[in-house]
């Protein structure tokens, strides 16, 4: 069965790799590996990449039982400490190897994932710290990066505003950007089911609302992805893997903040979302990247045939159509040929061309995680999969 396969495979290839990680001397976990395996010790150590270590680990050790995994957890968290800012409150977006600021951009995004990991470890362990934690970052989304109608994306230590490099590309630089607020949504998600709170359900419903009457092109099928104050966007194109990735996870959320008679617009703008991506990008040889101005990107990235298991097991969810099923198996055939390093000591890769050959890219720095490829592990686990 799959969920055995993808159990064997988070408890013998993915998580292995990032104990292995485990920076003894300075906290926290190495924050660069290259291609070939070599472990950077001095590079900078990212927030978000140590946020989702803590919410992989957390998460795994929940799900499993496991007291291993908690180790790693407390490990995690206790380096988490390290980008918190004590003046003017918020986390970092980077340290150095030894925990002293280095990138001090206060990155609305990057809020947004520590919230997620202290909530995934309150979770586990109930200590009040770590919620306290979280839910002060809450705070800090909604009293310090929250402008008139949405979320501002960059700032500077003291939270005054600066231009968005880090989440903009392409050639343009967005005020608004879909992927920050689909994560701000996903943050207060784990937030809630920590701790139900009125407050933290009604902001995700404000951000579920606009990702649904404002970024959301039902004439085009997709989410815009880069946009200015008034959500315009600034860009044609279409994020493959942020709308497969959202078709499920917005569902998710969903769920989790509206009453049943209140989902029905969502459940259609996160299916049209599935069917739509299924239909321009999925192959054989995986979920291609995106389109931009008529120019499809064909690299398979890591993340992105993750969330293709994701997508299409939601798809099958709301359906109940065999063919989501077959494409989810095919899927992880594909993963296991193209994506997974076959290394004693590899995890996935980070991207490969279309015909399986290799990019440069680092197999970890500071955006390449164990999040996504744990989390499709995790939650496919537990899933009601046939296959």
């Amino acid at each position: 069965m799959l969920r055995e396969e993808l159990k064997d495979h988070l408890t013998k290839k993915i998580l292995p790799f990032w104990e292995n990680l485990k920076d003894e001397g300075h906290g926290g976990f190495y924050g660069y590996v290259d291609k070939a395996l070599n472990v950077e010790r001095e590079a900078d150590k990212g927030c978000i990449l140590h946020s989702r270590i803590l919410w992989t680990f957390a998460t795994a050790a929940r799900t499993l039982g496991s007291e291993e995994y908690r180790a790693y957890a407390d490990w995690a968290y206790e380096a988490l400490k390290m980008f918190e800012d004590g003046e003017h409150g918020g986390v970092y977006w980077s340290v150095t190897y030894d925990g002293k600021p280095s990138d001090t951009t206060k990155h609305t995004y990057c809020q947004a994932f520590a919230i997620y990991g202290l909530s995934a470890y309150y979770r586990l362990t109930g200590k009040k710290e770590a919620l306290e934690k979280a839910r002060a970052l809450y705070r800090v989304i909604e009293d310090r990066c929250t402008v008139y109608n949405g979320y501002g994306e960059a700032y500077q230590a003291d939270f005054s505003p600066e231009s968005n490099e880090k989440l903009s590309e392409n050639g343009v630089m967005a005020t608004r950007t879909m992927n920050t607020l689909l994560h701000v949504v996903e943050a207060y998600t784990e937030l809630h089911r920590a701790e139900k709170d009125e407050e933290v359900r009604e902001s995700a419903q404000r951000g579920l609302g606009i990702l649904l009457e404002k970024m959301y092109a039902p004439e085009k099928h997709r989410l815009e992805v880069f946009m200015d104050d008034d959500y315009r966007p600034l860009l044609d194109m279409q994020s493959y893997g942020h709308d497969i990735e959202s078709g499920w996870l917005l569902w998710d959320a969903a769920q989790e903040f509206f009453p049943k008679a209140d989902l029905a617009p969502y459940r259609a703008m996160c299916l049209d979302l599935l069917v739509h991506v299924r239909e321009r990008a999925f192959t054989d040889h995986g979920l291609k990247n995106e389109w931009v101005d008529g120019e499809v990107n064909e690299l398979r990235i890591w993340w992105v045939q993750a969330e293709t298991m994701l997508g299409l097991t939601c798809g099958w969810e709301l359906t109940g159509d065999a063919f989501w099923l077959e494409d989810v198996r095919t899927q992880w055939q594909t993963i296991q040929r193209m994506i997974v390093d076959p290394r004693e000591n590899g995890e996935w890769y980070w991207s490969v061309y279309e015909d399986g050959s290799l990019t440069e890219r680092p197999m970890v720095e500071e955006w390449k995680c164990p999040y996504h490829n744990g989390r499709m592990c995790l939650r496919l686990m537990g899933s009601a999969l046939p296959v």
